[in-house]
C-alpha cells in the first residue's frame, strides 16, 4: 500500500534576521577598481579576498614570512615550468635568494640543457614518433647522459653534474639555465628518476647504474632540504606524479630521523589538480599542523603572477 505525501506549507518556516546570519561574502572583501599606472602591488590590493585570490595572497604571506624567519622556501617541479617560458623567473627568484631549492624530474633536465645548448626545446611528439625519431637527437643524449656519467663518478648527484656542465659551458642559453644557477649559486637543484620515462634512457650512452645512484644521492639530499622545512613553505608546480610521491618520502625520512616537520605550508600550483599533489602535497603534510594550499591555473599567468606579488612584497 502507498503512502499518501502530504505537501509542506511555506507559510509555517521560520525565519531570522539576515544580519545575524553568518555570511562567507563581506563588503570588505569585494574587489577593488584598478586605477591607471598604478603599481602591482597595488594591483595585488584590489583583488579579493575570496577563493583563490585569497589564497594566492596567502602563498605570498607565508613566503614573505618564511624568509624573514630564516625559514627555507623549497620549490619542486615538472618540466611544463619550463616549457612554458618561465625559467627566466625560477632562476631570477633563485638569484634574489628566495628560492632556497628546487627538486625537479627527469624531463626537466632535458629542457632545461636544450634550452640552454641550443635555444630552444620541446619536440614535435606526435610527428617524430611515427618515424621513430622522437627523443633521438644525438646531443641530448650523449651531453646529458655524458656529465651525468662523469659527475656521478665524482660523487655527485645528477643536479649537480649535469649544472656543472652547463654552467662551465659556452652555451649561448646557459644564463636561462635552472640547473647551471644552481651549480654557479651553490642552491641544491635535485632530478628524481623513473627509469624509462625520460628520452635520454634511449640513448647508448645512458648508463642505468649510474643515473640510479645519482638520483639516490638527490633523493638524499632533497630530504635533507624537507627536514628544514618547518615553519617554511614548499610549492610544487606542474608535477602530478613524480615530485607529491617523492616529497611524501622524503618527508617520511626526515621525521622518521628525528627532524620536527610539523607547521609547513604548502602548495600546488597545476592547470588541473590531481588527486597525488593535492593528497601528498597539499592533505598528507599538513595534518600535524601548517596549512595546504591549491592554486589552479595555467602555469605561464600564474607562476609570474605569483612571483612578482613575492617580489613586491620583499622590497
Amino acid at each position: 500500500m502507498k503512502k499518501k505525501i502530504k505537501p509542506l506549507s511555506t507559510k509555517k518556516a521560520k525565519t531570522y534576521p539576515l544580519k545575524k546570519r553568518k555570511s562567507k561574502v563581506a563588503g570588505e572583501k569585494l574587489a577593488r577598481v584598478y586605477g591607471k599606472g598604478a603599481s602591482f602591488s597595488e594591483f595585488m590590493d584590489t583583488l579579493p579576498g575570496i577563493l583563490a585570490a585569497e589564497d594566492i595572497k596567502a602563498v605570498v604571506s607565508a613566503i614573505i614570512k618564511a624568509k624573514k624567519n630564516g625559514r627555507t622556501v623549497a620549490l619542486s617541479m615538472g618540466a611544463h615550468v619550463i616549457k612554458t617560458g618561465l625559467t627566466p623567473l625560477v632562476v631570477d627568484m633563485m638569484e634574489a635568494g628566495i628560492i632556497d631549492s628546487i627538486a625537479m624530474n627527469g624531463a626537466c633536465v632535458v629542457h632545461d640543457f636544450e634550452l640552454a645548448y641550443a635555444g630552444a626545446t620541446s619536440e614535435d611528439v606526435d610527428k617524430e614518433l611515427k618515424t621513430g625519431k622522437f627523443g633521438m637527437a644525438k646531443e641530448t643524449g650523449e651531453l646529458i647522459n655524458g656529465a651525468i656519467n662523469k659527475g656521478v663518478k665524482k660523487g655527485l648527484g645528477i643536479g649537480a653534474s649535469v649544472g656543472e656542465m652547463i654552467k662551465r659551458s659556452r652555451y649561448a642559453g646557459k644564463d636561462k639555465s635552472i640547473l647551471a644557477a644552481g651549480a654557479r649559486l651553490g642552491i641544491p637543484v635535485t632530478v628524481h628518476v623513473a627509469l624509462g620515462t625520460d628520452i635520454i634512457h634511449l640513448h647508448p650512452s645512458m648508463d642505468g647504474a649510474l643515473t640510479g645512484l645519482g638520483t639516490q644521492r638527490d633523493f638524499e639530499l632533497f630530504a635533507g632540504v624537507v627536514a628544514t622545512l618547518d615553519k617554511g613553505v614548499f610549492i610544487n608546480i606542474g608535477s602530478a606524479v613524480i615530485m607529491p610521491e617523492v616529497f611524501l618520502k622524503a618527508l617520511t625520512l626526515a621525521r622518521n630521523t628525528g627532524h620536527r616537520v610539523r607547521d609547513i605550508t604548502t602548495v600546488n600550483m597545476d592547470f588541473i589538480q590531481h588527486y597525488r599533489p593535492v593528497t601528498n602535497v597539499v592533505r598528507r603534510p599538513t595534518m600535524t599542523g601548517g596549512r595546504g594550499i591549491t592554486l589552479t591555473g595555467h602555469h605561464e599567468i600564474m607562476v609570474p603572477l605569483l612571483f612578482a606579488a613575492v617580489k613586491e612584497a620583499m622590497k
